[in-house]
């Protein structure tokens, strides 16, 4: 039986004719039992993900569930803060509470952004703290190239993701948390008395489909992560930067359609992530770090020294060195691009990463310099604060390369020593 039936001329096109390019557009489909990538376009291209952030709120809510530090009818205090978020929302009142079941359902179902930052507040202290940690946590899980700065997903212009991150999120959400991700295949949830109805729609006529989550903002387009299940076949997919949700569900559909038969019907039940990008791309297992780092859900840091630590390095930007910004967003590029003039000349710079202290980039500057060697030899580190209060980002970037040429060598040799990068003009 045809899973889906769909009297759209636009999927009759997608299945016969190459998916029209847009600004920010991207899709991955995902073998999720071999890690095997079964069609892609943009897939580590940087996109805003929108209401896709609150997978990784989710995830460390259950997280925080398993640990014991909050139980399903723990209430969260609601601060005038995330009771001002623009919906869409719980309609949460300041001062007073929302129990865990209460803003679980509310994220998944009806993507609740008061929701989301009343649970980051009560896991991170503020939200811009637990911001830092879901970044942490996106690289302990094998997102490279994704950065958090809010819960919810609201328009942050630093906030960033791509399409091969979100399925290594998807994959680590089923793997490590089976039980609470059957929350993701409900199609409405009782409020306090009022019925509330999501609005995943493919997910409710798609055959198979369980999961997981849809999002949208002006600058991101339509984004959606699903997951299918055929027979012992398990699918990951996602599309990001849809013109319009019609046409991204249609485009999802006729993806799925074409690739969940070409899944390798494998009876694992334990599934693997694609991760890393570029030409080569590495299927990994994805676990939870939840083992060797313990944190603390009422602070912002760690409660206890890991057995491994792990530096928060929140990367702003991707690793590919060719990497393009969607034209839908041309003005942050003056964003991007440094306001004061760096201390060396040069027509080129290189970015590593964005962090959440000075000191952390220029720590991470000088192991960089140390381990890059000669590529690196007639360049200079440049810290740059961004942002405002606890959104302050500090790029990481070597400056001086006269030309292009110059500073791709420099990425090279540092993504050999397991750095990201990327190339940047320099201005003034």
């Amino acid at each position: 039986m045809k899973r889906l039936l769909m009297a759209l001329s636009a999927a009759v096109l997608l299945l016969s004719a190459p998916v029209a390019s847009f600004a920010g557009s991207a899709y991955f489909i995902m073998d999720a039992k071999t890690g095997k990538v079964l069609a892609s376009s943009n897939a580590d291209d940087l996109n805003h993900p929108a209401s896709l952030t609150k997978m990784m709120t989710l995830y460390m809510t259950f997280e925080a569930i398993h640990r014991g530090k909050l139980s399903w009818n723990t209430r969260i205090p609601v601060s005038r803060a995330a009771a001002a978020k623009p919906p869409t929302k719980l309609g949460l009142k300041p001062g007073g509470t929302v129990t865990v079941r209460e803003a679980v359902d509310g994220m998944i179902i009806k993507s609740a952004n008061d929701a989301a930052a009343a649970m980051a507040e009560a896991l991170g202290g503020s939200e811009s703290g637990f911001a830092r940690l879901m970044t942490q946590k996106a690289r302990e899980i094998g997102m490279r190239r994704t950065t958090f700065l809010n819960a919810s997903g609201l328009p942050n212009m630093q906030q960033w993701t791509t399409a091969r991150d979100m399925s290594t999120l998807a994959v680590a959400l089923i793997n490590n948390y089976p039980q609470e991700y059957r929350l993701f295949s409900q199609a409405s949830f009782n409020y306090r008395g009022h019925y509330v109805r999501g609005h995943n729609n493919l997910m409710y006529r798609y055959e198979g489909m369980d999961g997981i989550k849809t999002g949208y903002t002006n600058a991101s387009g339509f984004n959606l992560v699903s997951a299918v299940r055929s027979g012992n076949r398990r699918v990951i997919g996602v599309v990001m930067g849809g013109a319009t949700a019609r046409g991204r569900d249609a485009l999802m559909a006729s993806l799925l359609d074409r690739y969940v038969s070409k899944a390798s019907p494998v009876a694992s039940s334990r599934l693997l992530a694609s991760v890393g990008g570029g030409k080569v791309a590495k299927q990994v297992e994805v676990a939870s770090a939840s083992n060797d780092v313990a944190m603390d859900v009422d602070t912002q840091t760690t409660a206890a020294t890991p057995r491994k630590r792990t530096e928060v390095v929140p990367m702003a930007f991707a690793a590919a060195s060719n990497v393009t910004v969607p034209m839908d967003r041309p003005a942050a590029m003056d964003e991007i691009l440094v306001a004061n003039k760096p201390a060396a000349s040069g027509s080129w710079q290189v970015q590593i990463a964005a962090t959440p202290t000075a000191q952390a980039a220029k720590d991470l500057l000088s192991e960089a310099k140390s381990k890059a060697g000669n590529a690196l030899a007639n360049a200079s580190p440049y810290t740059e604060a961004v942002g405002k209060g606890g959104n302050t980002v500090y790029r990481a970037r070597f400056v001086g390369f006269t030309s292009r040429d110059d500073a791709n060598s420099a990425c090279s040799a540092l993504k050999r020593k397991d750095f990201d990068c990327m190339l940047l003009p320099s201005k003034g």
